[in-house]
Parts: structure tokens; sequence; C-alpha cells
């Protein structure tokens, strides 16, 4: 295991230090540039077509999803464990400076998913039971229709069954199990099942109850995150000025924090910026759009403009407020990590015994009664854990449809229960490695194909009323 784990970080550090940031920073500069900043000029258009058809009601579609439903399963990938446990990694690791890289990826990630959501609405297929399927495999397929494009669509697909459909999931239900037997000390293996069980009520549903579900969960779990968050930051607001000033300055000096020479520390701060961005926001990864493609509208375009709010939202907002609790209360004022340099940050680390996964717990007992923090953020992370569970698990099954038929997912389904259990009474830093290396690994064949696309995805950012490959 200890070998594994080791040759798993050593290929991650290459993807994430140096592929990663330049596919996703040359990819999403591309599209800003081609689409003359879609993100900025189009992103009140996204604002409108979100909250002015905002509804918790939006009923069965058919084989698909209200833009809103599309939305709230993208946001529910999106905002999993990576806006708490993924975000305090990228703290703990980079320093708080790697907050400052998240809204620069994210930035630009806002018009790389642009391009997805309107690649995923332009060929997807319906079924002839009337549901409709669209994502990566489809696009890529198009892109390249030969050998390599099959061999791309495979291996993308592949990737994402691994990474989504059966690790993420025992990433998403370890994070459940592990705050939920701090906060009310329930055995894993019955947090293990409780999960399982309501991850198979839903998945038998179809896509028409998962939207039913994601439609309610999301705006019900990211307010009452925010009202705490909020709450935190009320009682730390002499401390926001330090706590900004803390992103800033570590963003460009981080070996004043987190030591080494500046070069491997900047290095170290950006990638844990990309690497858990991604994680965080998907934007580049090819998750997402399978979400998008599923959305009812009159043009891709405007699902374009949707899909870029979900980005906003998460990075911007959401995993945003982590990062202010978090720095707010952990480095600033009297917090354990306050007064840490470059000699004495990995030390006062250890003594603190602060970790990603208890980080925000122990930002909460900052400022409130540890008991009640914990409490909170256990059932925060539920909603958002278990809600990206449930749209992963649709991505995955997607992909396992193209590889193997319908009647093959049936076997998609019961395994990916059974790593939802495992998930919960396991905890192995290999698991997560691994994730990390499918996520990137999905990154590669997507970028190739939106970038063999992006005529299309320019014309659609021009025209803005181009009607979609269904409509046509």
């Amino acid at each position: 295991m200890e070998s594994m784990l080791h040759v798993v970080q050593t290929i991650n550090s290459y993807l994430s230090d140096y592929i990663l940031i330049t596919l996703l920073v040359v990819t999403g500069l591309y599209f800003t540039i081609r689409t003359r900043f879609v993100q900025l000029r189009c992103f009140g258009e996204g604002m409108r077509h979100v909250f002015g058809k905002f509804s918790l009601h939006g009923g069965n579609q058919g084989g698909g999803m209200s833009s809103f439903q599309a939305l709230s399963t993208a946001v529910a990938a999106q905002v999993g464990t990576g806006n708490i446990v993924g975000a305090s990694g990228a703290i703990l690791t980079g320093g708080p400076g790697a907050i400052f890289w998240m809204w620069i990826i994210a930035f630009f990630g806002m018009a790389t998913i642009y391009a997805e959501a309107i690649l995923a609405q332009e060929t997807r297929i319906t079924l002839e039971d009337g549901t409709i399927h669209g994502g990566p495999v489809y696009y890529i397929r198009r892109a390249f229709p030969n050998k390599f494009g099959t061999f791309l669509a495979v291996f993308f697909a592949i990737a994402l069954i691994i990474s989504l459909g059966f690790i993420g999931a025992m990433v998403q239900a370890n994070s459940i199990g592990e705050t939920f037997q701090n906060a009310f000390h329930v055995p894993t293996p019955v947090i293990g099942g409780v999960l399982a069980l309501l991850a198979m009520l839903i998945f038998i549903g179809g896509i028409s109850r998962l939207a039913s579900v994601t439609e309610k969960l999301i705006p019900t779990m990211a307010l009452l995150y925010l009202i705490g968050g909020i709450f935190v930051l009320i009682l730390r607001i002499n401390y926001l000025p330090a706590t900004f000033g803390c992103i800033f300055k570590y963003a460009f000096s981080p070996d004043a924090l987190i030591g080494g020479g500046i070069g491997y520390a900047l290095k170290t701060a950006i990638s844990q910026g990309v690497k858990r961005g991604l994680f965080s926001n998907e934007a580049g990864m090819g998750s997402t759009p399978h979400a998008h493609a599923l959305a009812q509208v009159k043009n891709a375009h405007e699902q374009g403009v949707v899909a870029m709010v979900g980005v906003f939202l998460d990075t911007f907002v959401v995993l945003t407020m982590t990062a202010l609790i978090v720095i707010s209360t952990i480095y600033t004022g009297k917090g354990p990590l306050a007064n840490a340099t470059g000699e004495t940050y990995s030390e006062m680390l250890a003594i603190a015994g602060l970790s990603k996964t208890n980080l925000v717990q122990q930002a909460f007992a900052q400022v409130s009664f540890q008991n009640l923090g914990n409490i909170f953020i256990a059932i925060c992370l539920f909603f958002f854990a278990f809600s990206t569970i449930l749209s992963w698990n649709l991505f995955g099954k997607i992909n396992f449809h193209y590889l193997f038929g319908k009647k093959a997912t049936v076997i998609y389904s019961i395994t990916a229960i059974a790593f939802i259990f495992l998930g919960t009474i396991m905890q192995n830093d290999l698991v997560w490695e691994l994730q990390d290396m499918f996520n990137q690994l999905m990154v590669l064949p997507n970028v190739i194909a939106l970038m063999a696309l992006s005529s299309i995805v320019v014309r659609h950012a021009n025209a803005k009323k181009t009607p979609t490959a269904t409509e046509k």
C-alpha cells in the first residue's frame, strides 16, 4: 500500500504541478479570449436565467431536466467535500494563498464550463425510452469520429466511472462518516448502512427522482451553510482585513509560512489551488456536462451561461465562505496557526492536531461551543457530500451505459452502493490520491475535444441564440 501510495503521489505531482496547470489555464484563457470574456459579458444573463426561473418544483421533464434542475444536479456534483475538506487541505498544504489561485482558475474555468455545456447540448442523444444522455464521450466522438476518438471516449468513460462512480463515492461517504462520528458518536457501519439505503432509494427512481431531490436539496444546504458562515464572520469581523491580507500575501510569498524556497512554496500554493479548485468546481474535468446535457432549454447558449453561474456559486460563494471561516479563526488573532512561520508551521500544525477533515470544525470551535460546531459541520457536510454522491452516480451510470449498454447499469448501481458503504468504514490516503489521479486523467481527453470543437462554442457565444441540435 505504501509503495502504491508513493507511485500515485508521484504521478499526481507531475499531473497537478505541470500538466494540469498548463491545460486548465491555457484552455480557460483560450475560451475566455475566443468568446470575448463570456464570463463577464453574459454573467448577468446567466444570473437572470437561474434566479428568474428559480423553482423548487420543476416537475417531471420526461427524459431530461429543467434548466434549474440541471444546474442543481451540476452544483450538487461541484459543492461537495471539495468545498470543506478539499479547501481545508489546500489551505493547510499550500497556505491561505492557495485560495487566491482557486479564484483565478475558477474565473477562467467559467469560460471552460460554458464550452462544456454548449457541446453537451449540441451532441446529446435521445434513447429509445425517451431518456436523454450527453457528456464528453459524445462530443469526443463528434470531434474525432475515428479510432482515436473511440480510444479517448473509452479512456474518459473508464476514468470517470472509477473516479466518480466508485472511488468518489468512497471519499464523500468517508467524510460523512468521520464528521458524524465526531459529532454524534454514531458507529460508522451504521452511518454507512443508512447512506447506502438512502442512495439506493434515489438511484432506483431514475433521473426524475434525482432532479426532484437536487432542486430542493441544493438551495437548502447552501443557505444553511452560508447562514452559519456569516455567523462566524460576524464574530470575527475585526479579523476580516487580516484574513484577506493572508490570502493575497501568501499567494505570492507562501514560503514565509509553509517554508522551503520561494520556488517550491509558490509551486505548492499554485498546484494546491489548481488541484483542489478542479476537485471543487470541476470546470474542465468533464463531469458536469452530463447534467447540462439534460436541460430542456431554448438554445445551448442559455444553458452555457447557467453553467457559468454554477462555478461562480461553488467557488466564489461557498468555497470562499469556507476559506474565510478557516483563515479568520485559525490563521489570525489568537488562532493556533496565527504566529506560524516557515520554521514552525509543520510543528504547530502537528501540535494543534489539525487536518483537512477537522479544520472547519475546529474553526467553528474557536467562536462557539465545540459540540455545536461539530454538529453544524456534520449536517452541512452530509448535505454537501450526499448530493455529490447522487450526481456523480448519475454521471457514472451514463458512461457505464455508453460502454456496456442499459442492462449492465444494474451491476454498476450495486457496485456503487457497496463503495458508499465501504467508504464510511475505511480511511486511506491512497483512496484520496487515486481519486485525484483519475480526476486529473479525465481532464486530458475532455480538454482535447473542447479545443477541437471550439468553433462551435465561439459561434454560440457570438450568436447567443443558436438553436440546439435537438431543435434543429
